[in-house]
């Protein structure tokens, strides 16, 4: 977010908004949020903003499942239960 809104200052080529998302969506949303409002950077982007606070939620709940063993185990097991319901039909 940071060289981002520098970029956009200076005219300069941007980020794209996938990129920052993508960071986002592989753990880096809670920072991503932090920045934007540390850095005042595409708050008023509406669309980007709901994604990124989409992802915050997503963010959290990957944490608690990674942290937690028995949301760890809870999760595996509806993954093999899908896994084995797709295979069998």
């Amino acid at each position: 977010m940071y060289f981002d809104k520098l970029r956009a200052e200076r005219g300069l080529w941007r980020i794209p908004e996938a990129t920052l998302l993508g960071w986002a969506f592989l753990g880096g949303a809670v920072g991503g949020k932090l920045a934007q409002k540390l850095f005042r950077h595409k708050t008023r982007k509406q669309p980007f903003a709901g994604q990124l606070n989409s992802l915050v939620i997503w963010n959290f709940v990957l944490y608690l499942v990674i942290l937690v063993p028995t949301l760890r185990e809870l999760a595996l097991s509806v993954l093999v239960g899908v896994y084995e319901t797709l295979k069998s039909s």
